[in-house]
């Protein structure tokens, strides 16, 4: 900017002080006095230029990162009353970020500068494929995005439980959605992807290889919200008072640690409780136990981007913490549910784009697109452009900017002016605390080209599937055999095998033998060869990394008249003080009294309460009462899914018969069949349930385990 040509009081007393500035290309920018309110975006966010569009170079063309044109612009097109369609199944919560580690010298976000600060927020977490009514434990990516209201406007984190993606450019998400979902002529199948349609595009897209690794895996069929990681997945920038950048990628770490179920658990979980998922994050909070994330960074420079083995703007790979250790920089609780779902968990709007200054983004192809899809999508979820205006969305700092009209507006420009420039009064772009765009060097020729740097992809899938247990490559296994089978075309179900031989030759084995393939279909074509030098990861491990604790776990206490209580009382003493919780599970939900004539109310009835439902179980029966519960289907059922599931079970030794009649003979019986012999036995019982589950029970008890155990065809 050239020069102040003073101080413009306007043609009215409705002026306010403002300065006139002439900039570099002859446009004027009229900015905001010591008295005068700075102009913001609809989130809140200050502008630095309302002048001039983003683009490369002076000459150059126009960028979609341009946040602030694309929604002025947005909202121009849009003052008059569009249609309106639903959006997918979620479920949210308030919480409460707080800084404790201070990013100021790399960035001027407040939020992530000032220690101590404690920034209000909004989690929800969704699932992708399935419909608004279908069930909680479909195998799916978890969304995880998080609205920030701090100081300088919303912010918006728009992540996954899953740190990379299918695709690398944002023009193939209409497809990928549109073959994982249901199929168009039939309307099915609903929130699984098991099927042709799904399977046909992944084969041919060989990028997705690194994904399908992931949701195979167990991080598809998660024990709870409380217990995933988030990922901001792309690789963003934090920029400082000078315009330096640094890379960043956000990942959340949940306090409680990583659990999951098994995937005969999770199909007889959406037949007993479709809702477990939003029933527990319900439960955990209104009983006073909150869940708790911690905020990660991994902070980088061009330098290491450069000799990364990866492209850093790939979503497709990630940064394994081995070679760029987390730094944790904060927390987040979750501690209020919603007054309305609909007002709040359905209404919520998060866009990619809503970033505040110190914040930025890379040219990650498919950050990029999803910085211009997402304002589109509220559009045609919420009805208009002003869906900023629902309380939900709404920023907890002034909106102030010329935006007016169009379905649902609340709030529109007061006085003569709804322009800018003007010479009247309102607000005005501030280039001090206005956001500003990082001042990348971009040169290149306009092209629709995909960089050579993204073409590697197996080395990444192959490196995630070597980091896993035995136990959880068995459930990859699985569940690829689970998920092609599914599949009618065999050309299909082969070239995905083909596409597993350039991951893991005993995986493919596993999954081949799984299908009854005739034979060994040959390498899927590959543009460059699987690296074999990239080393296991702990952190890509759910079983590695695992807290050995019970904590905010339920274990489920089936009980009888006569049972006695002295064992009852010292298990929830133990529960209590693991800081988990309990059910108590009887024949009728009225109760059962125990031998020492007190009665313990049922919180379910064995026919609601199945043993899918808790982390681990315990039998405390009278010899009457076993007798009678091993006539009943579903209390045989109650023991032999536990077993089955390899949850850790106590007993009292009246409960033998139960537990002969569920099919688990002396044989059988292993360390995670622990005695309740007297009451002192509780508490080491609980501390033993911190293990979570018994999985060489499952190698010793699943067909599947000998074709997985055995060795790789030459």
């Amino acid at each position: 900017m050239a020069k102040t040509l003073g101080k413009d009081t306007g043609a009215a007393s409705q002026a306010t002080s403002f300065e006139t500035i002439i900039g570099e290309g002859g446009e004027t920018h009229q900015i905001a006095g010591a008295d005068g309110e700075v102009l913001t975006t609809q989130q809140g966010i200050p502008v630095a230029d309302d002048q001039n569009h983003l683009k490369v170079g002076a000459r150059g063309p126009a960028l979609l990162e341009d946040f602030h044109f694309r929604e002025k612009i947005f909202h121009f097109d849009h003052e008059r009353i569009p249609e309106r369609v639903v959006h997918a199944r979620g479920f949210g919560a308030h919480g409460t970020f707080t800084l404790t580690e201070s990013l100021g010298d790399i960035t001027t976000a407040k939020i992530l500068s000032e220690v101590g600060e404690k920034t209000p927020m909004f989690v929800r977490f969704s699932t992708v494929s399935g419909n608004k009514g279908s069930p909680d434990l479909a195998r799916d990516v978890r969304g995880f995005s998080m609205k920030f209201y701090t100081k300088e406007g919303n912010w918006d984190l728009v992540g996954n439980n899953i740190p990379v993606f299918f695709i690398q450019d944002a023009i193939k998400f209409p497809d990928l959605i549109h073959a994982a979902k249901q199929e168009p002529d039939r309307g099915f199948p609903q929130a699984q992807t098991a099927h042709d349609n799904f399977w046909d595009f992944i084969s041919l897209t060989p990028e997705s290889m690194h994904m399908i690794m992931w949701i195979m895996s167990d991080r598809t069929i998660p024990r709870s919200f409380r217990m995933i990681e988030g990922f901001g997945v792309h690789t963003f920038r934090l920029i400082d008072a000078e315009g330096k950048g640094t890379y960043v990628k956000f990942i959340w770490k949940p306090k409680l640690g990583l659990q999951s179920v098994l995937w005969n658990e999770a199909v007889k979980i959406n037949g007993a409780d479709p809702d477990y998922h939003r029933r527990d994050l319900w439960d955990a909070i209104t009983m006073g136990t909150p869940p708790e994330w911690e905020l990660g960074v991994q902070l980088f420079d061009d330098e290491f981007a450069d000799k990364f083995e990866f492209d850093v703007l790939d979503s497709t790979k990630l940064i394994p913490e081995d070679q760029i250790p987390l730094k944790i920089i904060g927390s987040f609780v979750l501690d209020r549910v919603v007054d309305n779902f609909f007002a709040e968990t359905e209404q919520v709007a998060f866009c990619t784009q809503n970033v505040v200054p110190g914040i930025g983004f890379t040219n990650d192809p498919l950050l990029q697109g999803r910085n211009f899809s997402y304002l589109d999508t509220q559009l045609k979820r919420l009805g208009g452009p002003n869906f900023t205006h629902i309380p939900i969305n709404q920023p907890h700092v002034p909106v102030n900017n010329f935006q007016q009209d169009g379905h649902m507006a609340m709030r529109n420009p007061k006085g003569r002016a709804n322009y800018e420039p003007n010479s009247w009064a309102g607000p005005r772009e501030s280039p001090t605390t206005g956001y500003k765009h990082f001042a990348a060097e971009e040169t290149g020729r306009k092209a629709q080209v995909r960089s050579a740097s993204f073409a590697d992809h197996y080395s990444q899938a192959r490196q995630f599937f070597i980091s896993q247990t035995d136990i959880e490559q068995k459930h990859i296994g699985d569940a690829l055999v689970f998920e092609l089978s599914k599949v009618e075309r065999v050309d299909i179900r082969e070239l995905m095998v083909g596409h597993l031989l350039n991951i893991d030759a005993k995986l493919a084995q596993t999954v081949a033998t799984g299908l009854g393939l005739k034979a060994m279909p040959a390498p899927a074509p590959a543009a460059v060869e699987t690296r074999t030098d990239l080393p296991p990861s702990d952190a890509l491990s759910i079983a590695k990394t695992a807290k050995g604790s019970f904590e905010g776990r339920k274990l489920g206490i089936l009980v009888t008249d006569g049972a006695e209580a002295a064992i009852v009382t010292a298990l929830i003493d133990a529960v209590v003080a693991a800081k988990a919780v309990y059910e108590i599970i009887t024949p009728k939900v009225a109760g059962a009294t125990l031998d020492d004539g007190t009665l313990v109310e049922g919180k379910q009835k064995i026919d609601g309460g199945p043993s899918i439902l808790y982390d681990a179980v315990a039998l405390v029966l009278s010899v009457d009462g076993a007798a009678m519960l091993a006539k009943d289907k579903t209390a045989k059922d109650f023991v032999s899914d536990a077993f089955g599931h390899s949850k850790f079970i106590g007993y009292t030794a009246d409960a033998l018969p139960l537990i002969d009649k569920a099919g688990i003979g002396e044989d059988d019986m292993d360390a995670g069949l622990i005695e309740l012999g007297k009451a002192a036995d509780a508490k080491t019982f609980v501390k033993t349930c911190g293990q979570l589950r018994l999985w060489d029970r499952e190698l010793t008890t699943d067909l599947d385990a000998a074709a997985f155990l055995a060795p790789a065809a030459a």
